[in-house]
This record gives structure tokens, C-alpha cells and sequence, in this order.
């Protein structure tokens, strides 16, 4: 950020799923993707919460085609709900064994996509559809039309 800039009114993402089997989210999103406890808090009711450090956040807006390109290039066919999660990994292929092993159902498979990732699809616990993908080209390279 250029000294010049005005300092950014958003300071975190938080995305808040609701998970029916509390304990199988998070030992998924935690143990077996390895996102990092940030805290956990418990209230009245057996209400419980627990946040998880998930790395730099993006917000993706995509318009309806683009949501559509996605899917074609990932799974095949579109599948998506109106919110997926994806997450960036060092290597997609070791992860989303390891997330399969741990529960997930893979959609599909890791894919190289267009814009040079290395794309798979699952179904996790809390019912999120997420995307694990890896950067092939480092930021400078870039891709010409994506």
C-alpha cells in the first residue's frame, strides 16, 4: 500500500458457517486442512464457536457466466452452489488426499485450469463445496485473459 493511501476500512474477512456436527467441521477445517485456532468461545445453550485462521482473505464477486466458466473448467459440469470456498495450498494433490481420508467426497479431481492452478472440487463438512488450489505460475508471470 502506497504511503499516500488511505488506510483500509475492512481489517479481516470473516466468513461464518453454520455447522450441524460442530466437532466434525472443525476437525476437518482445523486437524485435517490445518487452518490454525485463533480462539473459541462457548455461551449458553451449548452454543459454540471456534475461529480458524485461514490466511489472507479475498472477497471473489463473479457474475453468473463467470461462475459457470468455473465449474466447466473444474468439474465439468456446473455444480456450485451461490457460495464456494476455496482455499490456496502448496500442493493440491497431497491436500485433497488427505481432506478425501478425512471426510470429504471429491467432486473433482485436481485439474489444470486456464489461468494455470491446479484446481480440485470437494464436498466438506458444514455443508461447504470448496475449491483447493494451487498457484502454478508465480504472481509476475500472470496469465494473458484471466
Amino acid at each position: 500500500m502506497a504511503a499516500d493511501s488511505p488506510v483500509p476500512a475492512v481489517r479481516q474477512l470473516r466468513l461464518v458457517v453454520e455447522a450441524a456436527d460442530h466437532e466434525a467441521a472443525v476437525a476437518f477445517f482445523r486437524d485435517a486442512l490445518g487452518l490454525p485456532e485463533e480462539a473459541a468461545f462457548s455461551g449458553e445453550g451449548d452454543a459454540r464457536v471456534v475461529i480458524l485462521d485461514a490466511g489472507r482473505a479475498t472477497l471473489e464477486i463473479a457474475n453468473p457466466a463467470q461462475k459457470r466458466l468455473i465449474d466447466e473448467v473444474e468439474v465439468g459440469r456446473q455444480v456450485a452452489p451461490r457460495i464456494r470456498v476455496a482455499f490456496e495450498v502448496d500442493d493440491t494433490e497431497a491436500t485433497t488426499a488427505r481432506l478425501v481420508a478425512a471426510g470429504a467426497s471429491e467432486i473433482a479431481p485436481p485439474t489444470r485450469t486456464p489461468w494455470q492452478s491446479l484446481n480440485s472440487r470437494l464436498d466438506a463438512p458444514a455443508d461447504l463445496q470448496i475449491t483447493i488450489f494451487q498457484e502454478l505460475l508465480t504472481p509476475d508471470e500472470g496469465v494473458d485473459g484471466f
